[in-house]
């Protein structure tokens, strides 16, 4: 039986990518890390890891209730931080303000629908709603604490979300690609 990694989310919008580059370039040099691909910025609502083909399935026929049940919400993207603190920032991320908790809504669906089919994730945290943008190897605490300060309160836009989508990561040596499986529009 075929096994897929995956994660169940959805991508960001064009507005998101040029955010993510503007502040890359601005720490180019006292950040170091894997920043991510404008084209894979993305929201994950669960990360799922390896599953199988039937998984797979219930997942999608999952997400197909989920979009039924709910309809399209906006979201504003607003602030940095870093997972999992200060003292050892390992991502950095862009945060949501304005539909969070309807981002948490849609997130405890899956994984509720999910958990009803036995498909609970190893290392399930719990859902904070971000897009994360670099995965951090090195960086200056100094140069990352004002970063962080300097974009507190500032907005980044906003996105319609209106699909949810089963993904799948396939690892490369230049880093992930990420397939859409299958996807709904909420509401639909």
């Amino acid at each position: 039986m075929k096994v897929v990694r995956a994660f169940v989310g959805f991508f960001t919008s064009k507005q998101i990518h040029e955010v993510s580059e503007r502040i890359r370039q601005e720490v180019e040099f006292k950040l170091l890390g894997k920043w991510v691909e404008p084209q894979n910025l993305h929201m994950t609502f669960q990360f799922l890891g390896d599953i199988t083909e039937s998984q797979a399935i219930d997942v999608i026929r999952n997400l197909q209730e989920v979009a039924k049940r709910n309809i399209p919400f906006r979201i504003r993207y607003k602030s940095l931080g870093v997972f999992p603190d200060m003292r050892n920032p390992r991502v950095l991320w862009i945060g949501v303000s304005e539909g969070a908790n309807k981002l948490v809504k849609l997130a405890k669906d899956v994984e509720r629908l999910n958990a009803k089919k036995g498909i609970i994730p190893r290392n399930s945290k719990g859902f904070v709603p971000h897009v994360t943008i670099c995965r951090i190897k090195k960086s200056d605490k100094k140069t990352l604490s004002h970063l962080l300060k300097k974009y507190k309160t500032v907005e980044f836009g906003q996105d319609e979300v209106n699909k949810i989508a089963l993904i799948s990561s396939s690892l490369t040596s230049v880093g992930p690609v990420y397939t859409v499986v299958e996807e709904f529009y909420l509401g639909a």
